[in-house]
């Protein structure tokens, strides 16, 4: 069984959702941990966890963050921790697989699939194995009682439901 771990400096997580209707905020996560272990070479038996550190959102703006990390959208407070743990990994071809499992946001959790490119693996200079992937998906905030909503003058939504999720995870085999 081979476990690999995330390594955070090589990694992002980010989400974007559309303000005014007319353009994306973009946020990440600075702070998140992910484990993989694997039996197959083609991991089509991988169970991922991932967790990520609520707290540690950043928009670009410090009045924003607070707002996102508020009783209005995450409460960071009471719900530190946003997590996904994989039901299935299943391969699509050489370089694509959709990976599937529960994600929990607040005190929600519900399924999800992801779209996974595999950009392949690599042994680097100190003989530590890599493994390269790119994740994309969507969700509806407000299923995860992410509720916060509001109108413009002209009868527009300030944001969206939908919140597109992208991911680069580099991750290393363990010894």
């Amino acid at each position: 069984m081979a476990t690999y771990k995330i390594d955070a400096s090589h990694s992002e997580i980010t989400f974007k959702v559309k303000h005014l209707m007319i353009s994306n905020v973009s946020g990440s996560f600075q702070k998140f941990d992910a484990t993989m272990t694997a039996e197959k070479d083609d991991l089509t038996d991988a169970k991922i966890t991932f967790e990520a550190d609520v707290d540690s959102i950043t928009t670009g703006s410090e009045q924003r963050d607070g707002h996102v990390k508020s009783d209005d959208f995450f409460n960071a407070e009471k719900f530190p921790k946003l997590t996904f743990v994989s039901d299935s990994f299943t391969k699509v071809d050489d370089e694509t697989y959709k990976l599937t499992g529960d994600l929990t946001l607040r005190d929600v959790t519900k399924k999800i699939t992801l779209d996974v490119n595999y950009g392949g693996s690599i042994v680097d200079p100190w003989g530590y194995t890599r493994l390269g992937f790119e994740i994309n998906g969507k969700i509806n905030r407000k299923e995860y009682d992410l509720k916060w909503h509001a109108v413009t003058e002209t009868g527009g939504f300030v944001l969206s439901d939908d919140v597109k999720l992208h991911l680069h995870a580099e991750m290393v085999k363990q010894a």
